[in-house]
């Protein structure tokens, strides 16, 4: 049985997508509403800058509809200033309580590490004991030395997901470890042939009834991607 497929964008709220994906006067705060009208989710690149405010969530969940998802990137403060380490575990803590309140439009959340993070499989397994499946969980490694057996089978052991990314610098192998795959698709454009085949991975990965969510990186092409692979896979079905 095939799982649900969300393809969407890295973000909504961009200036430079007016006249192409947005209609050229859109206001700012209908973006959110006109987007979710097109696609199943975003990622949301604030909360990692920012830790968000549940009036905020609150008024996003209220603009999209029910089978709509937000993936939230988790706060650089967890990440990239303590990477992971124990002293995070209150900011982590505060931030799980935090996305509750998008209750069921709540997506999985991406901890993106730093490039220059090298691999510490202790860190990361006291990380997920700390973190405890309290919210799906999706990590972006960016450092190679991560992309080995010992790191997939932590987080298959966490029911944790590794984000599957592509970009110009890295590309993730395409290993699913948890009940839910996460994507990545950062290159700044993708040409038919290549689309076909990430639709034929996607499928794959939903194959066995999971959620598989897929992100394009925040290009002005980005929505027109995202809706040519969702074509794509719904074709193939």
């Amino acid at each position: 049985m095939s799982g649900i497929i969300r393809i969407g964008t890295s973000g909504f709220s961009y200036r430079e997508w007016l006249g192409s994906f947005y209609p050229t006067r859109l206001p700012g705060n209908e973006m959110l509403s006109f987007y979710a009208e097109r696609m199943p989710t975003v990622e949301v690149n604030y909360s990692f800058r920012a830790m968000p405010k549940p009036a905020m969530l609150q008024r996003w969940a209220a603009r999209t509809p029910e089978y709509f998802r937000f993936a939230l990137k988790a706060p650089e403060r967890i990440t990239h200033r303590a990477r992971l380490a124990a002293e995070c575990a209150d900011t982590l803590d505060h931030f799980v309580e935090v996305t509750q309140t998008l209750g069921h439009r709540l997506g999985p959340i991406l901890f993106q590490l730093p490039p220059d993070f090298r691999c510490d499989l202790n860190r990361l397994e006291h990380f997920l004991g700390l973190l405890n499946g309290r919210v799906p969980a999706a990590f972006e490694f960016r450092h190679r030395s991560w992309l080995t057996a010992a790191t997939f089978a932590s987080l298959k052991t966490a029911g944790a997901a590794l984000c599957i990314a592509e970009s110009e610098k890295i590309e993730t192998p395409i290993e699913k470890t948890a009940d839910f795959a996460y994507l990545r698709l950062r290159k700044p454009t993708y040409d038919p042939d290549t689309l076909l085949q990430w639709a034929a991975r996607i499928i794959e990965l939903a194959s066995d009834g999971s959620e598989v969510y897929v992100y394009f990186k925040h290009e002005i092409a980005a929505p027109e991607l995202a809706a040519k692979l969702a074509g794509l896979v719904a074709n193939s079905k």
